[in-house]
Order: structure tokens, then sequence, then C-alpha cells
């Protein structure tokens, strides 16, 4: 073994992830954080078109709010590595939401949008169960370590 496939070897076992999965991981991470963002800023400051479209779909300004701000704590989420898979499973929750409701009021076709999101949230709450697992059964042990 060389000492580069050793080094290799190491940074894999270590982390369950290669250099370049970790890059990606963390670029779909910013990438669903600035979505979460642009799309919770719409929902918190009420644009006309967001409750336009909360209205068709029978759901008042008060829940694209709160839906808002969980979109743009969520997002932070995203980008804290300890946290990133919970706000991912937390994401996951409110995606099959926004899918079944779109599908129930606008049609299948409008559902497209939030199913992608769906299953790229969905991604990075399953590459990052462990380090889920381990902050639901130790908190205080995950978060203040390091």
């Amino acid at each position: 073994m060389t000492a580069t496939t050793a080094a290799t070897t190491a940074t894999t076992t270590t982390t369950g992830r290669s250099r370049a999965g970790r890059w990606v991981l963390v670029a779909l991470q910013v990438l669903l954080a600035a979505l979460y963002v642009g799309s919770g800023l719409g929902k918190v400051t009420l644009e006309a078109t967001v409750v336009a479209g909360f209205a068709e779909m029978g759901v008042g300004p008060g829940l694209a709010v709160t839906i808002g701000v969980l979109e743009l704590l969520g997002a932070v989420g995203l980008l804290i590595p300890r946290v990133a898979g919970l706000a991912a499973t937390a994401f996951v929750a409110l995606m099959i939401g926004a899918v079944g409701i779109t599908v129930a009021t606008l049609g299948v076709a409008m559902a497209l949008v939030p199913a992608v999101v769906l299953v790229l949230v969905a991604v990075v709450a399953v590459v990052r169960r462990h380090e889920t697992a381990a902050l639901l059964r130790d908190p205080r042990g995950v978060l203040t370590t390091r």
C-alpha cells in the first residue's frame, strides 16, 4: 500500500466519506440552504406571489410565515455540520407535506419542484444519518466536543 493510498483509506474510514464525497455533500447543503433562504424570505415578507400561491392552495398567510421561518432556521441548520442531518430530516418532513398539498391542490405537474427538493434533502438526511443519530443519543456530547 502506498502512502497516498494509506492516507486516502484513513481519511475515508475516519469520516465514512471520500474527500470528493464530502465536498459534494457540502456543496449540496449550501445549494439547499440558499434555496431555502430564498423561499423562506418570500414567505416571511409575504410577497404578493407567495400569498397568492398559498391562497390558491387554501393556506393563509400565517402558515406561510410559519413555514418561512422554519425554512430560514433549517437553512442555517444545513450549514452547521453537527446539526445538518437533523435539519435535512426536518426538511424531508416539510417537503413531504409540500409535495402532498401541491399534488392535492395544484396537480402533479406543479409538484415536480418540491419533489426534486425532497429527494435532495433526503440524500443529505441519509448521508448524515449517523451524525443525526449521535446527536439524538447524546446532544450535549455532540454539541460540546471537538
